[in-house]
């Protein structure tokens, strides 16, 4: 992983665990990315799942570095609604979230806002508001947030470059109406 993270100057992790409703959003947006679009040269999508953590470890050990992370996550954030996609800062993540370990909230806070100020690394943290995320193991993602995995997979490939995969009778317009504040 540590080969193919050093080749490539643009990272998309996709955090979370599927098993957990809508904490799957982001292994959900590479999975789709994946199946619908051809990556840009030197672009890669990966779903990291919740091993987060070790691969920032890995990247700031590092002494070949991406030029910029996006990492897709669930996130609760007042204000907001369920199936709403936005973009936080590093910054931006609750006090109290900074020692939470569970994968939805950022448990890599710090590492985060390591690669921020001492690196030129340009991170962007994407995000969806969820709708439930159960105490127990239950797979699948809202109808909300499983909207919302079309329109922000659109939003990369728009921003990143790189090309729709166009297979024999699938259509790639998809005609979902999501909004959100990017």
């Amino acid at each position: 992983m540590i080969e193919l993270i050093n080749k490539s100057h643009t990272l998309v992790f996709g955090c979370g665990n599927p098993l957990f409703g809508d904490d799957g959003f982001g292994p959900a947006v590479i999975q789709y990315l994946e199946t619908h679009y051809t990556p840009a040269d030197g672009c890669t999508f990966i779903d990291v799942g919740t091993s987060i953590r070790e691969i920032l470890f890995d990247i700031i050990l590092s002494d070949r570095r991406p030029e910029k992370i996006i990492i897709l996550d669930a996130v609760d954030m007042p204000g907001r609604w369920p199936g709403e996609l936005f973009d936080i800062d590093v910054d931006q993540i609750r006090p109290e979230k900074i020692s939470d370990f569970s994968l939805h909230q950022f448990p890599t806070t710090n590492m985060l806002k390591e690669l921020k100020e001492n690196t030129s690394i340009d991170i962007r943290l994407m995000v969806v508001q969820f709708e439930t995320l159960p105490d127990m193991v239950a797979p699948g993602l809202s109808l909300p947030v499983q909207k919302a995995v079309p329109v922000i997979a659109e939003k990369l490939i728009r921003d990143l470059g790189g090309k729709p995969i166009h297979e024999k009778g699938r259509s790639m317009d998809d005609n979902v109406s999501v909004t959100f504040a990017f």
